[in-house]
This record gives structure tokens, sequence and C-alpha cells, in this order.
């Protein structure tokens, strides 16, 4: 009951009815990352491309998507990385949350919120 809940008042927390029933109708599941994310794909999009889309294991965060399945969901590549023999460039970092907003956020020397000092410029 409270799966059921939480897909019909929330659209941030993993799928809401509406995507539940589409996937249900039109989707083939095409595979699984390590964060526990399902894509899937079925029907045509209004490009007449085939749709892709992701089902986020917990809260809806599209910076979740690991480097493979974004060049899959975004028609780069065509072939997923399931089935393809995927290996991440040396360039690739392993994924870290998006922490905008966090008390754990990014901030430069000199930021408001931050306890550090701007270091003196020129132009000062």
């Amino acid at each position: 009951m409270k799966t059921f809940l939480l897909q019909f008042f929330t659209w941030w927390n993993s799928q809401t009815l509406g995507t539940r029933f589409h996937t249900w109708r039109h989707g083939k599941k095409v595979g699984q990352d390590e964060a526990g994310n399902v894509y899937y794909e079925g029907g045509v999009d209004s490009e007449g491309r085939t749709r892709r889309w992701v089902i986020y294991h917990d809260y809806s965060e599209a910076s979740m998507i690991p480097p493979g399945w974004h060049g899959w969901m975004h028609h780069r590549v065509d072939v997923p990385p399931t089935s393809d023999t995927y290996k991440p460039r040396d360039w690739q970092k392993p994924h870290q949350p998006n922490l905008t907003g966090s008390a754990a956020a990014y901030r430069p020397k000199g930021s408001l919120l931050s306890n550090q000092h701007r270091p003196q410029v020129t132009g000062d």
C-alpha cells in the first residue's frame, strides 16, 4: 500500500503509476546498472526513434546514470552496455552524487557559505 501511495503522489520516488502502466504495456527491459536502475525501450518517439527510459532504483536523480547507459539513453550508441563488451574509458570517473544544496556541497574560497577567505588578487 505504501508503494502505491508513493507512486500515486510523488514523481521523484522511482516511478509514477503512469510510468508503470506505460512500461507494462510497451516496455522491453534492456538491462540494469550497478546502482539498480532499470532501462527499457519500446514504442517510437516523435522523431521516429525507439523510446528509451530508465526507472530509478531510489530517487529520480538524472546524474545517477553511468556513462555507458547515458550514451545509450541519448541514442549516441545503438548497443546497450549489457550486450556489448563495454569498457569504460581511462578518463571516466566513478559516479559521485550531486551534492548541490547540501552541507557537503563544494564551496570555493570566498563563498558566503565558506569559512575560508578569498585570496587577494591584483584588481582588489
